[in-house]
């Protein structure tokens, strides 16, 4: 150890102790917040002063960037120049900054992400609106502090008109701490500002009233309020943004366009993203995106397939890429040096505070400057009144310390009164500058006078700082950019389907489609029918329902499991598409098939749930009832609704409120009538009970109904075109037609089955005001009246329904007719009404004829 030196012993852990406060400190309080007063960290304050200092004012030409950083870099901010450099870039951003404090000329870099030319190519200048931040600095309105190597001085503020923390926002990680502010709209801002100086006691909802929400320099679309109010009420909130999107139709194809993003929001990197959750089939539905975006704004194209609904695609869009992002809001910012967290008052209440400080630092200032003034005034108009004797002591003095001794001994002057004299110019000696030497005084007294004022009277600095404000508002106000939608968090994707009748078909390859009902039109009994569908080679169609798009899905498959989808989710096809694979939609296994739909209202809706139940029957007899409740937790891969013993399969399920009649036929043309009360609510597990016995080891059941309305009709039809319809109870009498009998039994006769008529195909409770679709295997439609079939007797044959041609029926489905319907029904388009669930719409037809 060299000699006079010595060791001081120092424990490690109070060291690291005090050295990491001391540098969480000086981040915390000069690098990463902003100053609640001027809303800047000390970077963006020396790069505005720098430029302040240098000149470069919004009026005058742009100077290289090179050399506005090197100013700062060597005056006031000792680090990196890209420090320095990504400040500024920053400030003359138009999608990163609200209001841009600095007017940039050359590569800013761009919303893509590219990075901005090297500060050498570059030329800056400050924007208008940076000079009212420094208006007055001048004027000792602000403390200043020494610079790093103390040479020169720097604000420690800026006494800045414009409430910049909040119409700028800001960010920044300090140490154990961060800030997230967004930006807000100036309009607003002063608005909201003026309303506290008229009421300091204004509550925080009657500012919103004024300040309604964040302004984001992209625009788009603020989703929901309750996170705004959060933040304006506690200085913490999640905001919600979404894209602006709208539909359109480019070269026959329907796209979606996106013509503003989310603030913060890479443009380059999410298209990038979405390209490879499509490439992936996370994001079913688009074929194509383009970046059509030029210097007229942003337009990014998702050019979507042939069947894709775009509201879905557009919400998939929202839910797995940066089309809706949030913006997490924590207020935290620099008071007296103190970081703390401020809601939407405090931060108006400190800028007001502050701009109160400045205009009264700026009249203290400018009131001395004017007593300094009328003091020097009052000497030269003593002067001006002697004149002649002023000229003679002058003259008669050897220098000019000694006349200004003479003239405080004979005028009683001050020093600098008598050295304002002796440095009078003769040209003041005229008539009219003596004149105008006593109206720059009167006009002074009068400014004194008015200074004092002000000082004395705090309304009228309130009143000041209105105006000036209203100035700012003047100068530099605009629209909102940023849309709200107040209700955002609360609206769903079927606010924006209509909620129109569908008829959605299912083909015996499992490809499933729905298509507006209005685009099948009625035709008379025993007609040839419209051409329903181009199935696939060797395809037929096996199931047809009518539902709404509002509803909900619930898919039983022949292996007894239940799975869930709302009928928007379908994808859309005409009569003649082909549709899509049903694998696609739902999580069905390879060796299964969809046999049954039910569609209910809403499955969030407990009374709703409670009160009904859900009917099941397999090809083998077997009925199971079970809670709708049990269905109304779906799971992605499925629930199991009936354990489905060997051999057998779930052929129907049906929704009932537990107080109908169940009737069951089989293919040898017997039926069985029975209460639904006859078997009990099981779990979804269960397997059910017998309904029905059939005759032999080839029969098998072809449907069930379930009854509410005792003066309905039953249907049965027939695989070779024959159907009729047949009383449930005698109208004369009451004698019941199907007589009720316990479950399990083998029923009674409902078709007289011969060769003519081939096996019985289908089962339908209907009524007059009823039409009847028959869908043929080779995809003929045909839609008729229920009222053109007469009422026979049960064990009769019926008559023939359509002409097939060595063809069979494949589906048979039941659609109600508009009350106030034409007679004339053969060449109008049908608009149907809401289907009632209870009526039993949800009736799909089996595989009969595999």
């Amino acid at each position: 150890m060299a000699e006079g030196e010595k060791l001081i012993p120092i424990n490690i852990e109070d060291e690291m102790k005090s050295a990491y406060i001391d540098y969480s400190m000086s981040v915390i309080v000069s690098r990463a917040l902003p100053d609640v007063r001027d809303g800047l960290k000390p970077v963006h304050r020396r790069v505005l002063f720098g430029m302040h200092e240098l000149g470069v004012r919004s009026n005058s030409s742009y100077k290289k960037s090179a050399r506005i950083v090197g100013e700062v870099l060597g005056k006031y901010h000792p680090h990196g120049d890209t420090s320095v450099y990504d400040t500024m870039v920053r400030m003359a951003q138009s999608w990163s900054l609200r209001y841009m404090m600095v007017d940039g000329q050359g590569n800013f870099g761009s919303i893509d992400g590219d990075s901005p030319a090297a500060m050498r190519y570059t030329e800056a200048r400050m924007r208008k609106i940076s000079e009212d931040m420094l208006a007055d600095i001048d004027k000792d309105t602000v403390d200043h502090q020494l610079n790093f190597d103390d040479t020169l001085k720097e604000p420690k503020v800026l006494p800045t008109r414009v409430p910049n923390l909040l119409i700028n926002g800001a960010s920044g990680i300090a140490v154990g701490m961060a800030t997230n502010m967004p930006p807000h709209n100036l309009t607003e801002v002063v608005d909201g500002t003026i309303a506290y100086i008229e009421n300091n006691d204004i509550e925080i909802d009657e500012l919103i009233e004024h300040v309604k929400a964040p302004d984001f320099p992209t625009g788009g679309i603020i989703y929901g309020y309750d996170g705004v109010r959060e933040a304006f009420k506690t200085g913490r909130g999640r905001i919600v943004m979404r894209a602006k999107a709208h539909n359109e139709e480019v070269n026959g194809r329907e796209c979606i366009v996106v013509t503003e993003i989310p603030y913060q929001v890479n443009k380059a990197d999410m298209i990038k993203k979405t390209a490879d959750l499509v490439n992936d089939k996370k994001i079913e539905g688009i074929s194509n995106i383009r970046d059509e975006s030029d210097r007229n704004g942003m337009r990014i194209v998702y050019i979507l397939k042939r069947d894709a609904i775009p509201n879905i695609v557009l919400n998939t869009l929202f839910k797995y890429t940066a089309l809706q992002s949030s913006f997490s809001v924590n207020n935290i910012a620099l008071v007296n040096g103190r970081p703390e967290m401020l809601n939407l008052k405090d931060m108006i209440h400190h800028f007001v505070e502050h701009r109160h400080e400045v205009v009264v630092r700026r009249t203290e200032y400018e009131l001395r400057k004017a007593e300094e003034r009328a003091h020097i005034l009052e000497g030269l108009i003593i002067a001006s009144d002697n004149i002649d004797e002023v000229i003679a002591i002058i003259r008669g003095s050897n220098n000019a310390d000694e006349a200004r001794t003479k003239l405080i001994e004979r005028f009683k002057l001050s020093e600098i009164q008598a050295k304002a004299i002796v440095e009078m110019r003769l040209r003041q000696l005229t008539g009219l500058e003596q004149d105008k030497l006593r109206s720059e005084y009167d006009d002074i007294m009068q400014f004194i006078q008015e200074c004092k004022d002000i000082l004395a009277n705090k309304e009228r600095r309130m009143n000041i700082i209105k105006e000036e404000l209203q100035e700012v508002r003047e100068k530099y106000g605009d629209e909102r950019r940023s849309q709200i939608e107040y209700a955002g968090g609360d609206v769903s994707i079927e606010d924006m389907i209509p909620d129109e009748q569908v008829v959605i078909t299912i083909s015996h390859a499992g490809y499933i489609k729905r298509t507006p009902l209005t685009e099948y039109k009625t035709q008379n009994r025993g007609g040839v029918g419209q051409k329903g569908t181009s199935t696939r080679t060797e395809d037929f169609l096996e199931h047809l329902f009518v539902g709404t798009n509002h509803q909900y899905m619930l898919f039983f498959t022949q292996k007894g499991k239940c799975f869930w989808m709302r009928v928007y989710e379908i994808p859309e096809g005409s009569k003649t598409s082909k549709g899509r694979a049903i694998q696609n939609l739902i999580n069905i296994e390879q060796d299964d098939k969809v046999k049954a739909f039910i569609c209910t209202k809403d499955l969030k809706d407990e009374e709703y749930i409670n009160s009904h139940f859900v009917i099941m029957a397999t090809k083998k007899g077997v009925v199971k009832k079970t809670s709708l409740e049990q269905y109304s937790r779906p799971r992605q891969n499925g629930i199991n609704a009936i354990t489905v013993r060997d051999g057998d399969e779930l052929l129907e399920a049906k929704l009932t409120t537990g107080n109908s009649q169940i009737l069951l036929a089989v293919k040898s043309g017997k039926a069985i009538r029975f209460e639904e009360g006859k078997t009990r609510p099981m779990g979804r597990n269960a397997s059910g009970v017998r309904g029905i016995t059939l005759a032999d080891d080839n029969d098998e059941v072809v449907g069930m109904v379930s009854v509410h309305n005792l003066e309905e009709n039953i249907l049965v039809v027939s695989e070779k075109g024959y159907g009729k319809r047949t009383y449930l109870d005698d109208p004369e009498d009451g004698e019941a037609v199907y007589r009720i009998t316990n479950r399990g039994g083998k029923g009674v006769k409902t078709m007289s089955i011969t060769e003519k008529t081939g096996a019985l195909v289908a089962i339908k409770n209907v009524s007059d005001e009823d039409d009847l679709m028959i869908i043929t295997k080779s995809g003929v439609a045909i839609r008729m009246a229920i009222e053109d079939l007469r009422v026979m007797g049960r064990a009769t044959q019926g008559v023939k329904l359509i002409n097939l041609k060595n063809d069979s029926i494949a589906a048979v489905a039941k659609v109600m007719k508009e009350e106030d319907e034409i007679d004339d029904v053969e060449n109008i388009d049908v608009i149907e009404d809401g289907t009632d669930i209870e009526q039993n719409d949800s009736d799909t037809e089996p595989n009969n004829n595999e």
